[in-house]
C-alpha cells in the first residue's frame, strides 16, 4: 500500500530546512547503490524531524538500533549535549563500513560510536543510561529491542520506533506477513505498557514517539 503522497512529500521537503551536503551525498549514494532498499533511509523530511526531536531533548546519550548508511545517526547527533555520545549498532559489515566512512567525515566523528554485531547481544553490554533511543532494525525483534532499552532509559526519556505502519500492512483487516504481524504486535505491546506514553506520527512509514513516565 502506498502511504506517502509524493507531492506532499516534495512540498514538505521544499519548505523544510535543507539536510546539508553530507546527508545529501548519503541519500544520493543510497539511491544509486541500494536499489529497493533505498526506502530504508530516513530521508530529508523524517531526518529533519529526528534532528529536531533530538535538539528538543538535548540528549547526553543516544542509542540507535540499526545504522544502515548512517543518515539517521547524523541527524540525531545534531542534538547531542556537549560531551554527549551516540551509540549505533549495525549487523551488516558492508553497511557499517559505509556509515563509518561518513561518520569520519562529519563533525561528530569522535562522538558517534559504531558497534558491529547483533543488537540483542550488544545492548545488554552497554552500561549507559539513555536519553533517546531510535529503533529501526529487523521488525521481528522490535519488542525485544524495546524491552532491552526501556530499563536503561531515563525517566522522561524517549524511544522513537520507525516503520510502525509497515507499508500499510497493519491497516489491513487481517495483518499478513512476518514483518507486518511483528509490527502489529509491537504497537499493541507498547499501547498496553503502563510505563510509557506514546503517539504514532503518520510521517512516511509511521514513527512512534514513546516517552517513559
Amino acid at each position: 500500500m502506498e502511504l506517502i503522497n509524493q507531492k506532499a512529500e516534495q512540498y514538505a521537503a521544499r519548505f523544510s530546512e535543507p539536510a546539508g551536503m553530507l546527508l545529501d551525498e548519503i541519500e544520493n549514494f543510497t539511491r544509486e547503490n541500494k536499489g529497493r532498499h533505498f526506502t530504508m533511509l530516513s530521508g530529508a523530511v523524517q531526518g529533519k524531524i529526528l534532528e529536531m526531536i533530538s535538539c528538543m531533548i538535548r540528549p547526553q546519550n543516544i542509542l540507535e538500533v540499526g545504522t544502515f548508511m548512517g543518515y539517521s545517526a547524523l541527524c540525531l547527533a545534531k542534538g547531542l549535549e556537549p560531551g554527549g555520545e551516540l551509540h549505533t549498532i549495525e549487523i551488516r559489515d558492508e553497511d557499517a563500513d559505509t556509515a563509518g566512512s561518513y561518520f569520519k567525515r562529519s563533525e561528530f566523528s569522535d562522538r558517534i560510536i559504531l558497534h558491529r554485531g547483533n543488537a540483542l547481544d550488544i545492548i545488554p553490554k552497554l552500561n549507559v543510561n539513555w536519553d533517546l533511543v531510535f529503533i529501526d532494525a529487523d521488525k521481528v525483534n522490535y519488542i525485544r529491542y524495546y524491552e532491552l532499552s526501556l530499563p536503561q532509559l531515563k525517566p522522561k526519556g524517549v524511544i522513537l520506533a520507525d516503520n510502525v505502519l509497515f507499508h500499510g500492512d497493519v491497516l489491513e483487516e487481517e495483518v499478513k506477513g512476518k514483518n507486518g504481524k511483528a509490527i502489529q504486535e509491537f504497537n499493541e505491546h507498547v499501547a498496553a505498557d503502563s510505563r510509557v506514553k506514546q503517539v504514532i506520527m503518520t510521517v512516511r512509514d509511521g514513527l512512534m514517539v514513546i516517552m517513559k513516565k
